[in-house]
């Protein structure tokens, strides 16, 4: 299983056997000419001067001196055709002329930005998704770069933690298959190809779970939950060929990431049988030591190496102690051949060894600065990413000819906010980017008059733009509020305890209201937000998340309709923080709560419902979708049977329009208590106004498996609830008996 799993991989990206034959022969090679400085050097990665992703501590100078005596095998925040072929020039000066491997961190588009990572997640829609990072990576090629630091297939279920925005949500199965897409995009054709860049699944492992939802904190749980949770997505990575794994800040069970020889020898390398490297993140192995798991840099690096951290990311610990770790006979010189043997490897791959220079190429960043078909594309997936929370009053779409709008809000002007987190800076952002303004003015009629008025900050106590706004809202047929948090608010390190709208952005909404305007609200944001008040006393809500460098115009596609809103929620919105964390998929409990008045000794709060405020899969469209006949193959299964599931979605509203229909189960009865609902599968489908559609499903007994507690694999017989439906709320549900 493992040779045909590693066989898939290399077919999949378009490496032959006989070519990896071929490089494996070539490494062998040069780890025979290396010393062991230049192998260890081969283990270390430094960040570029001028960009930096963490607390850096490394000195110019002496870096680039490291550089010419082969004594770095990697940068980061290293970009363009004249920097990265400056610093490979000093890389060749060195003994054995190894070139160097450039990082960045393109994590949602490099020149063309499209929507934060969760907001792609809204779309469900793996063929945009993948899409986009296809164009991320040309982008990023040609400014020079070979390796991104994504995709992050963390499973996260606490908006608190600022990183939920990086990835895909509550659910193992689409973030699994989302990152299976982004793979397939950034690694194109295979690596070689001078538009492919190396992906990073990260981090490995658990990081989503962090106590508190604070980030870089421990993680605790059962082994259990995490291989059924939190490891699937990872374990698919490595099966179709990742070129990296990054390894994450956290402990797991009082064993941080770093020095986890469990997650990184035993099952990346030994049972998934993984032939790619990993990566520490930003200062992870030195970090150990405030960590209270190594007491100096030495003993870091030595537990580190020992687990199976292949590269040191800007720790400085393994240049400066392996050498002699090795010397001392505390680390086998094994390890340190294994690990560059793997970095080696991948720039053998990459065709640097033919041509250090191949991705510095100034014609193709050139062709890549202002690419207009990516932009284009970039406004279509923003607009496809947009969640329709709200419109019972039937305000949207608006019509162009409307004859006054006002926007109000902190953000209607922003430039490089629209970006969201973890976007690469460019000083013509500001020209570049199309703000939410310009968006809606651009597809008004010339007759009709679009106001503004800030309003207020995005996260201050300042009242005074209050007036005005409120004037401004008065002379309007209907406003269009844009509230949410900045750019900065979500991301890593944004970490917040209160994740209601900052500053005074729900009282300038709350005054708005009282002029008795049709309000639209626009939420801009990179994870859940908590907006009761809104949500209770607001018709019309879209979650627009943070959309990129097209925002305005996929926003303005959404609100006149030029498209038919179709997002559905990666994660669950919750009533407070109170609740956090919820998710769908959770147990059940010996006394759960039936409904939400009688709270009497049952799981439940006495003072909030249970269940979130918009539920995981939720999403509404300007049409109307109905679902009927649900059908099943059998109600009674045995053994390798499958399951065929059939289902009728009509359109009975007035627009043609896409739907998600999800499919999820529930295993009544387990050696082990299972989830209330399990997504297995969904599809997207358009469907044309007063036309149905029949959607297929079909489940065999490898989608019913699970962990029991001693992590064995497998199904068992009994009783399962089938259910089909528009979200994980709302659902048919039929009843099977399945046996062995």
């Amino acid at each position: 299983m493992k040779k045909r799993c590693l066989l898939l991989a290399f077919a999949t990206f378009g490496i032959s056997i006989s070519a990896q034959k071929s490089i494996d022969q070539k490494v062998a090679d040069l780890l025979s000419k290396m010393t062991l400085e230049e192998k260890v050097g081969q283990l270390v990665q430094y960040s570029g001067f001028e960009y930096a992703t963490g607390p850096q501590n490394s000195n110019s100078a002496s870096v680039l001196d490291e550089i010419k005596k082969g004594k770095v095998g990697s940068m980061l925040n290293v970009a363009g055709t004249e920097e990265t072929r400056s610093f490979q020039k000093l890389a060749l000066q060195s003994r054995l002329k190894i070139p160097l491997l450039f990082g960045q961190d393109v994590i949602h588009g490099y020149r063309t930005t499209f929507p934060v990572n969760l907001g792609q997640a809204a779309s469900w829609d793996f063929g945009l998704i993948e899409r986009s990072e296809r164009i991320a990576a040309t982008e990023a090629s040609a400014y020079g770069i070979h390796w991104t630091f994504a995709p992050m297939v963390d499973i996260a279920r606490d908006p608190r933690w600022g990183r939920v925005m990086e990835g895909s949500g509550e659910d193992t199965y689409l973030g699994t298959k989302i990152g299976l897409a982004r793979i397939k995009g950034f690694q194109g054709k295979g690596l070689g190809n001078i538009d492919a860049v190396m992906a990073c699944a990260k981090h490995f492992a658990a990081y989503g779970a962090a106590v508190g939802g604070r980030d870089y904190n421990s993680v605790d749980m059962s082994l259990r939950q995490l291989h059924e949770t939190y490891l699937p997505p990872f374990k698919a990575a490595a099966e179709a060929g990742v070129a990296t794994f990054m390894n994450s800040f956290n402990d797991i069970n009082g064993i941080p990431a770093t020095a986890n020889k469990y997650i990184q020898r035993d099952l990346l390398k030994g049972k998934w049988n993984y032939q790619g490297f990993v990566v520490s993140d930003w200062g992870s192995i030195g970090e150990m030591v405030p960590h209270g798991y190594a007491k100096d840099n030495k003993e870091a690096a030595e537990k580190a190496i020992l687990a199976g951290s292949d590269m040191d990311m800007e720790s400085r610990a393994y240049m400066a102690e392996l050498p002699g770790l090795v010397k001392e006979g505390k680390v086998d010189a094994k390890f340190i051949d294994d690990a560059a043997r793997r970095i080696l490897i991948k720039k053998f791959e990459m065709g640097l060894f033919d041509d250090p220079y191949r991705f510095s190429n100034d014609k193709r960043q050139q062709e890549q600065t202002n690419n207009l078909e990516n932009r284009k594309f970039g406004r279509e997936f923003g607009s496809k990413s947009i969640v329709l929370l709200k419109n019972a009053n039937k305000v949207l779409p608006l019509s162009k000819s409307t004859k006054t709008v006002a926007l109000i809000g902190p953000f209607g002007k922003e430039t490089t906010a629209n970006h969201g987190f973890w976007s690469v800076a460019f000083k013509d952002d500001n020209q570049r980017i199309v703000t939410q303004f310009d968006g809606i003015k651009n597809q008004l009629d010339k007759k009709s008059t679009l106001l503004y008025a800030k309003g207020c900050n995005a996260d201050d106590q300042d009242t005074s733009m209050f007036a005005e706004a409120i004037e401004t809202a008065k002379k309007a047929d209907v406003v269009i509020m844009t509230l949410g948090e900045g750019h900065a608010m979500s991301g890593e390190a944004k970490s917040r305890s209160n994740i209601h709208f900052s500053g005074v952005q729900e009282e300038l909404l709350k005054e708005i209201a009282k002029t008795g305007k049709p309000i639209v609200l626009m939420i801009n944001a990179g994870r859940p937000l908590v907006f009761d008040w809104a949500a209770d006393n607001i018709s019309t809500i879209m979650y627009t998340w943070w959309l990129g460098t097209e925002a305005g115009n996929s926003i303005a596609d959404v609100l006149f309709g030029t498209v038919n809103p179709a997002g559905k929620l990666p994660m669950s919105f919750p009533r407070t923080e109170g609740q956090i964390p919820v998710y769908y998929n959770h147990y059940n409990t010996g006394r759960p709560a039936k409904n939400n008045t009688d709270r009497n000794y049952v799981s439940a709060y006495i003072d909030l419902d249970n269940d979130p405020k918009f539920p995981f899969g939720y999403g509404l469209s300007y049409t109307d979708f109905n679902y009927s006949d649900m059908t099943l193959s059998s109600t009674d299964l045995k053994g390798n049977q499958t399951l065929e599931i059939k289902v009728t979605v009509s359109n009975k509203g007035k627009y043609d329009g896409e739907e998600v229909v999800q499919l999820y189960i529930r295993d009544l009865f387990g050696k082990v208590v299972r989830p209330v609902k399990e997504l297995k599968g969904f599809q997207k489908i358009f469907i044309k106004k007063g036309e149905s559609k029949t959607v297929n499903f079909k489940l065999t007994p490898e989608d019913l498996k699970f962990y029991d507690d001693a992590l064995n694999y497998d199904w068992e017989s009994g009783e399962f609830d089938i259910m089909v439906g528009t979200s994980s709320k709302d659902v048919q549900t039929k009843r099977i008996n399945w046996v062995k």
